[in-house]
């Protein structure tokens, strides 16, 4: 299973977790924008850290649900998951 999670799993992650659509494009291209301007609130977040848990059986940090922007996200999110791999 790949270890990595994409600007496009995010994205899926989004929609599914909270109801958000976001292009993966836009994340890709502007990982700054905060959550909050994306529309997705810290429940959301938490659903989709969730989500992460359960996909991959591995805890991910309590600083996840906290992070503010999606490179912020992306990149504990994906150092738990090369940690737990």
């Amino acid at each position: 299973m790949n270890a990595q999670i994409t600007e496009e799993e995010l994205a899926a992650l989004m929609k599914k977790a909270a109801g958000i659509t976001v292009a993966p494009q836009v994340l890709r291209e502007r990982p700054e924008t905060p959550f909050e301007t994306l529309g997705l609130d810290s429940l959301g977040l938490l659903g989709i850290v969730g989500e992460l848990e359960n996909r991959h059986s591995v805890p991910m940090p309590p600083d996840a649900e906290r992070c503010k922007t999606p490179k912020q996200f992306l990149d504990l999110v994906n150092s738990a998951l090369l940690a737990g791999a």
